[in-house]
């Protein structure tokens, strides 16, 4: 049996070799385009912008961030919110909402994006420019995750999750409504200086004071399944890189 080193030279050696062919087969396309008559475009070698890779059967997409956001967006349309605030979340996921419900968008980096029903604030998640309870819907999506371990240049802090999710819970109004996605697996770890990834019942703890909705999940590959709303925890069995999407709520008072 073949070792996984031999498989992964293989492999690459089988990569090389179709990106070779690809590139004999875009030059003879090349010369065809460049030869119609009469031309409509100027054709010319030194504008040319080559993609080898993109003669695929299937679109690819990150399945993570087009099925959290996807999830995300639905949960915005079924409970059609007066506003809604995101920390540093998907600047596709802001945009598109605010076509629908008004939308603040929070980042230490703020994004010069000008839409109509979407402003952008500058704003540290461990020190949100919000007052207490004064926020009725809120979302932040694969970022705690990365807080305090200094990937964004941010000082490094083991604890840095557990204090921007203290922020989460002292903005949020009673009876507002929180969309927390971060990365699952059956074990929780570090993948340093990446991220933290977390496991659901660790989830649950740090958001006892909330109320959950919903779970929903994208798994490993999300391949056959995509995204599973109102899943079972249980299926993070096996799983080492999967999505977890959490719908919670604050409690009246």
């Amino acid at each position: 049996m073949l070792s996984a080193a031999i498989k992964k030279v293989l492999h690459k050696a089988k990569r090389a070799r179709q990106l070779l062919w690809q590139s004999v087969v875009v030059l003879r396309q090349y010369q065809h385009i460049k030869q119609v008559q009469p031309a409509r475009f100027r054709v010319s070698w030194k504008d040319r912008w080559l993609h080898l890779r993109d003669g695929t059967t299937t679109t690819s997409f990150d399945r993570h961030y087009v099925f959290h956001t996807a999830w995300a967006a639905r949960v915005i349309a079924e409970t059609q919110p007066s506003e809604h605030v995101d920390i540093a979340s998907s600047l596709y996921f802001v945009s598109s909402v605010s076509a629908f419900v008004p939308t603040r968008f929070v980042d230490y980096r703020p994004a010069p994006l000008a839409l109509s029903g979407l402003s952008c604030d500058g704003g540290d998640l461990l020190a949100l420019p919000d007052a207490d309870e004064s926020v009725v819907s809120l979302s932040c999506m694969h970022v705690v995750e990365h807080i305090g371990l200094g990937r964004y240049g941010d000082p490094l802090n083991y604890d840095g999750d557990l204090a921007a999710i203290a922020e989460l819970i002292r903005v949020l109004a009673p009876g507002g409504q929180l969309l927390f996605v971060v990365p699952l697996a059956e074990t929780p770890r570090i993948q340093f200086n990446a991220h933290r990834i977390y496991a659901y019942e660790q989830v649950m703890e740090m958001f006892a004071a909330l109320t959950l909705c919903e779970f929903a999940l994208i798994e490993d590959d999300g391949a056959s399944s995509g995204l599973i709303r109102d899943a079972n925890s249980e299926l993070l069995r096996g799983q080492r890189y999967a999505c977890g999407c959490f719908h919670f709520r604050k409690p009246d008072k």
